[in-house]
């Protein structure tokens, strides 16, 4: 992925792949940390998505996947809130010019949010598990994708 090449709510995206990373092998406070800074950068306000989004998702799939990730729940969260995002495409509806914008923020969010559909099958083996909070995250995950 060429980070370096995509824009997220701080310019560059160039700085995505620490924060997963300290996401994935950080303590548990500096996990959350990076995911707070990652949120800002990628849904910045729990509902502007931007370039660098759909890139992302994937990644936040996978770790929400892992066991040993302290803020799995905010990860997940952070889908639902990536996957319910309209901001763009709202506004688009009612100030059309906004499409003929160079950078195309309503393509931006149709692609984040079809990221996060397309590996909606993974929930499944979020709910199972033994804690209340990734469950509940995840239930409300799977009903903002319609599952």
């Amino acid at each position: 992925m060429p980070w370096h090449e995509i824009k997220d709510s701080t310019g560059s995206a160039d700085g995505i792949p620490a924060l997963l990373h300290l996401i994935a092998r950080g303590d548990h406070d500096r996990a959350r940390q990076a995911l707070g800074q990652l949120r800002e950068r990628i849904c910045q306000y729990g509902f502007v998505v931007e370039q660098a989004t759909a890139a992302t998702v994937p990644f936040l799939w996978e770790l929400a996947q892992l066991p040993h990730i302290g803020c799995r729940a905010q990860i997940i969260e952070l889908l639902g809130s990536i996957a319910a995002a309209r901001q763009w495409e709202d506004t688009a509806a009612v100030y059309p010019k906004l499409l003929n914008h160079p950078q195309n923020h309503v393509v931006w969010e149709r692609e984040a949010r079809e990221a996060v559909h397309a590996r909606k099958g993974l929930i499944r083996h979020l709910v199972p598990g033994g804690n209340p909070e990734i469950a509940r995250a995840a239930r409300e995950l799977a009903r903002t994708l319609g599952e």
